[in-house]
């Protein structure tokens, strides 16, 4: 029997528009019903597209389909940007070979599921129960803006004690604050401005700085690894004098548009420019258990989980009010 649910898709125009759509659950399929979602920058590159968007969603389990064994219905679950999985690069787990013989299909390019929806059809092993330690309208930017920077801090060899940079205070840079303290490293924040000192202070920041690109900083200790979690038209010559030799910059927010590389200063910094994107299920599920642990949670402002509160909360997060993470919460 098909499954009928609510479902938020961007426009041409870049309004939200309301559809409803229906599916069954096929192999390893899990139907969520939808209780919160966040709002991420991305949603923005895709609001003149037709697809329904969102990808930082929680809810709870009401139907499953044939095959399913890593969840079971009322679990509560988080899914993110992956709706499914090959099982066939080694980026997958072995015991995934099964499921993908039986399902004879690689992975989804599906535009009817998303977070903004009541209700979304996801591959069982790309959902993430939930600890009971983290609050639902918490756990939603973890499967993003969290993952996201947890990926970085935890993959790319860094150490305790490292001088680990965050370039902006926002929804990226206000996680991996509390992150990167939390694991122990030397937190250094980059900012345009004073006004966010004493919040990136009580998240965990060693030093706060602000700075400028027409502003260099003078009697700066070099940093190791520096996270740009601010705006992606970044202006790479203004930052390599504040890197060590050698050390790495991990730009985390995308834009279209090409950016200038000083490659010969590069080359002399001996720094390296590390992409990092889509968190593996392994690394989703690593951050839910730290977080639980340490009790991290983002900070965050709600909005109605209707057209009108997508509307809201895309806006406010265009024109920068929001601190940090925008939820969408439905009434139930």
């Amino acid at each position: 029997m098909a499954l009928t649910y609510e479902v938020f898709r961007g426009s041409p125009e870049g309004k939200i528009v309301s559809d409803k759509v229906s599916s069954d659950l096929e192999y390893n399929e899990v139907f969520i019903e939808t209780l919160v979602s966040g709002v991420c920058g991305t949603d923005e590159h895709y609001l003149k597209t037709s697809q329904v968007l969102g990808h930082e969603g929680v809810g709870i389990i009401k139907a499953i389909g044939p095959g399913v064994r890593t969840v079971k219905i009322g679990d509560r679950v988080g899914f993110g940007f992956t709706h499914g999985i090959c099982a066939r690069c080694d980026n997958c787990a072995k015991d995934m070979d099964q499921y993908c013989r039986e399902k004879k299909q690689y992975g989804t390019n599906d535009f009817n599921n998303g977070s903004f929806s009541y209700g979304a059809i996801w591959d069982a092993n790309c959902v993430f129960r939930i600890p009971d330690e983290i609050e639902t309208a918490h756990a939603a930017p973890l499967m993003c803006a969290g993952a996201t920077v947890w990926t970085v801090l935890t993959r790319f060899d860094m150490r305790p004690g490292d001088r680990v940079g965050i370039q902006g205070v926002g929804g990226l840079g206000h996680l991996a604050i509390k992150l990167a303290a939390a694991m122990g490293y030397h937190v250094v924040v980059l900012s345009s401005s004073e006004a966010k000192r004493q919040e990136a202070m009580e998240y965990g920041a060693s030093e706060y700085h602000v700075f400028r690109a027409e502003s260099p900083l003078q009697s700066f200790k070099p940093l190791k690894h520096l996270l740009l979690c601010g705006s992606a038209n970044v202006k790479y010559s203004s930052i390599l004098p504040l890197m060590d030799s050698p050390s790495a910059i991990y730009p985390l927010t995308a834009t279209f548009e090409l950016s200038p590389i000083p490659t010969l200063e590069l080359c002399l910094k001996g720094c390296k420019i590390q992409g990092s994107l889509v968190a593996s299920r392994q690394s989703i599920q690593a951050l839910l258990e730290f977080a639980a642990k340490k009790q991290i949670h983002p900070t965050i402002m709600t909005f109605p989980f209707t057209s009108a509160g997508i509307e809201e909360a895309m806006n406010q997060l265009r024109n920068g009010m929001v601190r940090y993470r925008a939820v969408l919460i439905r009434e139930t």
